[in-house]
C-alpha cells in the first residue's frame, strides 16, 4: 500500500500537521489542565485552612492595668549633697606678753561673754613699770610747764623748750605703753562663745605668741557644702538651702547662703558653699554631718510621671495611655527627674490616663481593663 502524499499548499500542510499530531496535542492540553486544577485546589485549601485557624484562634482577654491621671504639677531640678557643720568663728587666743599664769578662771566647755576674764598673768613687773613710767611722765610734764613759763619771759631759747616738750611726749608714750602691757596681764574673751580648749595652766610660763585658749562662736553655725563645678552657676542664684541633720533625728532646717568660694578647695574641684545656720538653742554641734537639698531650678505647671512607667527599647522611649478601653502607645521626651518622678516635655497631655501597672504586658491597640484609677501623686506612694 502506498504512503499518502504530503500536501503542497499551506492550508494543506496545516491540516496535515494538526491531524497527524492531534493525540499529542490532546495529551499536552490535559497535562496543562491538570496543573491548573492542582494549583487552584491548593490555593483554595490554604484559604480554607486560614479561615479555620482564624475561627479556632481565641481572642486575647483584656489585660488588667492601673492608670494614673496626668495633671500639671511643680517639678524641681535638685541635687542632694553631703556637708559638715563648723563653728561660725574659731578663735585661737594667743599671749601678747611674757609671764607666768597666776590664775585661771574658766574651764573647757564654759560659756563666756565678750570681756569675761579667762586668766591672769603675774603683774608685779608690769605694775612697777607703770609706776616708773608714770613718775617719769609727771617729771617731764612739770619740767615742760616750768620751762614754758620761763620761755614766755624770753629767758630760755626755743630749742630748749622743744627738747623738753619732746621729752614729755616720749614719757607719755612710755607711760601709755606700760599701762597697755599691764592691762594685758588680765586675759579677757574678745567675743561671746564657748571654751573649746584651755591651754593656760597655773604656773605655766608664757612667751609672746603662746596659745592661751580656743574659743568657738556657736550661737550660729556654718554649714560647708562642696558644690560640683557643673552646678556652681545655679547655686550662685540661691538665697537659702534646706538641710537635714541625721544625728539630731533627721532634723530639718533652712540655712541662708553666706559665701560661695571663688575657687575649688579640693582636687575633686568642689567649690565650698558656706551656709549660715541659727543655733540659738545650742542643739547643733561642730563636726556634725548634714545633707543639703540644693534646688537648682523650679518648673511650674509641668507634667511629671513615674519613671517606672516609661519603657525604653533601643533608642526609643514610650508609654501607654488608656483610650476607650484600649492601650495606645505614645513616644515621649523626658526632662529632669525628681526622686522617682520624671518630667515629660513632649508626647503627653494633661488629662491623659497613663498606664503605670500592666503596661509591660500590653501592645499598641490592645484591649485593657482598668482595675484601679489613680488621680494624685499622693496615691502613688500608698
Amino acid at each position: 500500500m502506498s504512503k499518502p502524499t504530503r500536501p503542497e499548499t499551506s492550508r494543506g500542510k496545516f491540516v496535515y500537521f494538526f491531524f497527524n499530531n492531534l493525540p499529542r496535542l490532546i495529551l499536552l492540553g490535559m497535562i496543562v489542565l491538570i496543573f491548573v486544577l492542582m494549583g487552584s485546589i491548593k490555593e483554595e485549601s490554604e484559604i480554607i485552612a486560614a479561615n479555620k485557624a482564624t475561627a479556632v484562634k481565641p481572642e486575647k482577654p483584656p489585660v488588667n492595668v492601673v492608670t494614673f491621671a496626668i495633671s500639671p504639677s511643680t517639678v524641681t531640678d535638685r541635687i542632694n549633697l553631703p556637708g559638715s557643720i563648723e563653728p561660725w568663728t574659731r578663735l585661737s587666743l594667743m599671749s601678747k606678753i611674757s609671764g607666768t599664769i597666776s590664775e585661771v578662771l574658766v574651764t573647757e566647755g564654759d560659756q563666756v561673754k565678750k570681756g569675761d576674764v579667762l586668766a591672769r598673768i603675774e603683774d608685779d613687773d608690769y605694775r612697777i613699770a607703770v609706776e616708773r613710767a608714770s613718775a617719769a611722765y609727771k617729771l617731764a610734764t612739770a619740767e615742760y610747764k616750768r620751762d614754758k613759763s620761763i620761755y614766755d619771759k624770753g629767758v630760755i631759747p626755743t630749742s630748749t623748750l622743744d627738747t623738753n616738750k619732746t621729752n614729755m611726749q616720749l614719757a607719755k608714750a612710755d607711760y601709755e605703753n606700760a599701762q597697755l602691757m599691764f592691762s594685758r596681764t588680765t586675759v579677757t574673751s574678745p567675743m561671746d562663745g564657748i571654751i573649746r580648749r584651755m591651754d593656760a595652766k597655773i604656773g605655766l610660763q608664757l612667751s609672746v605668741g603662746d596659745p592661751i585658749a580656743e574659743i568657738l562662736e556657736i550661737d550660729r553655725m556654718k554649714g560647708i557644702i562642696g558644690i560640683p563645678e557643673s552646678d556652681v552657676t545655679a547655686v550662685r542664684l540661691l538665697d537659702s538651702v534646706d538641710l537635714t541633720i541625721k544625728a539630731l533625728g533627721d532634723k530639718k532646717l533652712s540655712a541662708s547662703k553666706h559665701f560661695l568660694s571663688p575657687s575649688p578647695e579640693t582636687t575633686a574641684r568642689l567649690y565650698n558653699l558656706e551656709l549660715e545656720i541659727d543655733n540659738s538653742d545650742g542643739d547643733i554641734l561642730a563636726g556634725m554631718f548634714v545633707r543639703a537639698d540644693v534646688v537648682k531650678k523650679r518648673l511650674e505647671n509641668s507634667l511629671a510621671i513615674p519613671f517606672y512607667s516609661v519603657i525604653s527599647r533601643n533608642d526609643e522611649q514610650f508609654v501607654y495611655i488608656e483610650e476607650n478601653g484600649v492601650a495606645k502607645k505614645r513616644d515621649v521626651t523626658l526632662g529632669i527627674m525628681e526622686k522617682w518622678m520624671v518630667q515629660v516635655t513632649t508626647g503627653l497631655n494633661s488629662g491623659d490616663n497613663l498606664l503605670i501597672e500592666g503596661h509591660r504586658d500590653v501592645e499598641d491597640n490592645q484591649k485593657i481593663k482598668v482595675i484601679k484609677a489613680l488621680t494624685s501623686q499622693e496615691e502613688l506612694q500608698l
